[in-house]
C-alpha cells in the first residue's frame, strides 16, 4: 500500500532541524542564511554550484564559515550541466515561444537535484532557495525537489518574510552583522543570472519594454556593429546529435560551450530582447545573451537536415513547443518530459557528421554540412543534370492527381 504524502510545509518551524540552502554568497542568500538560523533555529548546510556563471565561487566558502556553517558544499557542476541538461535540450532544438533558448530554466533542475542529494547525505529535513514569489524559479526549484523527494520540506523565505525591498534587506544585514560589499560604482543595475549557457538581464530600465537596452549592459558579446569585418569559420563534429569536436579537436561538453561562447561573442552573436509569458501568469521583459547556444541551435538543425527522415524531423518540430514549455515551467523531472526525451534521444542515433558555420557581425550562417555514414542527401537523385534514371519524373503525375483528388471533388460542388 502506498503511504500518504505528508504536507511538510504545514509543519511548525521548530520541526526543521537542518536545511540545505542554495547559496551564492551574495547579499540575498547571506541574509537568508542568517534568517533561517534565526527564524527556524536550525542548522544550515550550504550548496554553492559552479555552473559556469563566471564568478569566483570559493569566496562563498569563507563567507559560509564566517556565519558558522559547518557543512559547506562548493561544487564544479559545469560538465554535468552541459552534458546532462544542455545537450539533451538542444537535441530537441528547443525554443520557448519561438525565441528563448531557456538558459535559466535548464539550470534549475540540476541545482534541485544536488539540493536533494545533499539533504540525503547530511540528514537534512528541508531545502531552501532564494527565488522570489513573483518568478518562475520558485516553481522550477520546488517542482524538481518534490519530484525527487516527495516528502521534503521546502522553505522559500521570499514568500514568508517581510523583507520586501532592497533597503529592508540592507537593514537586516547591518543589524545581523552581515558584511555588505560596497561595489556601487561597478554594480549592474539589472537583475542578472548567469551560467555556461547564457546571461539573463531583467529589471532596471528594462521594465519598460519600449526602452532599448544599453549597449554596455551586455557582458559576453560585442555589438554586431563593432564585430570584426572578417568572418570566423568553425567546423563542428557531431555524434548522436551532440557536438564532440570543433575544427577537429575533441572537446568535452563544457569545453565546447566555452569555446563557442568566446567565438560567437567576439562576432556579436547571441543577443536577444523579448517579452515572455511567465508560468505564474505575468508578462516579463528579459534580455538574454546566449552566444554559444545560438550557434548550437543553427548547426544542429543543419546536421539534422541531411541525417533525419522527413517525418521524424517534422514530428520533432511538432513536439518541441510542448517539450520547451515543460522545461520553462519546471517539469524537467516529470514523467512526460522523460518519455519525450527517450524519443528525442532515439531520433539522434543517425545525427552524425560535420557542420561548417560562418560567424559574421551578429549572424550565424551554415555554409556546409556532411555525414559520411548517415546522410540521406542523394546527389544522384536531386541533380538537375542527367540522373541516369535514378528518379522517374513520370511518377509525379499520379502522385499529384491522387493528392489533388479531394480538392477536385470539392471544387466541382
Amino acid at each position: 500500500m502506498n503511504r500518504p504524502i505528508m504536507d511538510m510545509n504545514n509543519m511548525t518551524n521548530s520541526a526543521v532541524k537542518k536545511v540545505v540552502l542554495a547559496y551564492s554568497g551574495g547579499l540575498d542568500t547571506s541574509v537568508i542564511l542568517k534568517w533561517l538560523e534565526d527564524e527556524y533555529e536550525c542548522e544550515v548546510v550550504t550548496l554553492t554550484a559552479d555552473i559556469g556563471q563566471g564568478d569566483e565561487v570559493e569566496p562563498a566558502r569563507e563567507k559560509a564559515k564566517k556565519y558558522g556553517v559547518k557543512e559547506i558544499y562548493i561544487e564544479d557542476l559545469q560538465e554535468e550541466f552541459v552534458g546532462d541538461f544542455v545537450y539533451p535540450m538542444f537535441r530537441a532544438n528547443t525554443l520557448y515561444e519561438g525565441e528563448y533558448l531557456l538558459g535559466t530554466a535548464i539550470a534549475r533542475p540540476l541545482i534541485s537535484k544536488r539540493l536533494i542529494e545533499i539533504a540525503k547525505e547530511t540528514g537534512a529535513d528541508a531545502v531552501s532557495h532564494g527565488a522570489t514569489g513573483k518568478g518562475n524559479d520558485q516553481v522550477r526549484f520546488e517542482l524538481g525537489a518534490y519530484a525527487l523527494n516527495p516528502d521534503i520540506r521546502i522553505i522559500a523565505p521570499w514568500r514568508e518574510w517581510d523583507l520586501n525591498s532592497r533597503q529592508s534587506l540592507l537593514a537586516y544585514a547591518e543589524a545581523a552583522g552581515i558584511a555588505i560589499e560596497q561595489k556601487q560604482a561597478t554594480q549592474s543595475p539589472y537583475s542578472m543570472d548567469a551560467n555556461l549557457l547564457h546571461i539573463s538581464y531583467e529589471g532596471g530600465s528594462l521594465e519598460d519594454p519600449w526602452v532599448e537596452a544599453e549597449d554596455d549592459m551586455w557582458r559576453w558579446s560585442v555589438s554586431p556593429e563593432a564585430a570584426p569585418g572578417k568572418p570566423t569559420y568553425l567546423e563542428l563534429g557531431y555524434s548522436k546529435g551532440d557536438i564532440v569536436s570543433i575544427n577537429g579537436e575533441t572537446l568535452t561538453p563544457a569545453q565546447v560551450l566555452t569555446r563557442l561562447n568566446a567565438e560567437a561573442g567576439a562576432n556579436g552573436i547571441g543577443r536577444l530582447d523579448i517579452v515572455e509569458n511567465r508560468y505564474v501568469g505575468m508578462k516579463s521583459r528579459g534580455c538574454y545573451e546566449t552566444p554559444g547556444g545560438t550557434v548550437m541551435m543553427k548547426a544542429h538543425r543543419a546536421i539534422e537536415s541531411i541525417t533525419l527522415d522527413r517525418e521524424v524531423a517534422h514530428l520533432k518540430d511538432e513536439l518541441m513547443p510542448k517539450y520547451a514549455s515543460l522545461i520553462y515551467n519546471g517539469y524537467w523531472w516529470s514523467p512526460e518530459r522523460k518519455m519525450m526525451q527517450q524519443m528525442i534521444d532515439a531520433s539522434q542515433l543517425p545525427v552524425n557528421g560535420e557542420v561548417r558555420v560562418k560567424l559574421y557581425r551578429g549572424a550565424v550562417s551554415v555554409v556546409g554540412r556532411k555525414s559520411a555514414s548517415n546522410s540521406l542527401f542523394d546527389q544522384a537523385i536531386v541533380t538537375f543534370e542527367d540522373d541516369q534514371g535514378a528518379y522517374n519524373q513520370i511518377d509525379a503525375e499520379g502522385f499529384i492527381k491522387l493528392n489533388a483528388l479531394r480538392m477536385r471533388i470539392a471544387g466541382r460542388l
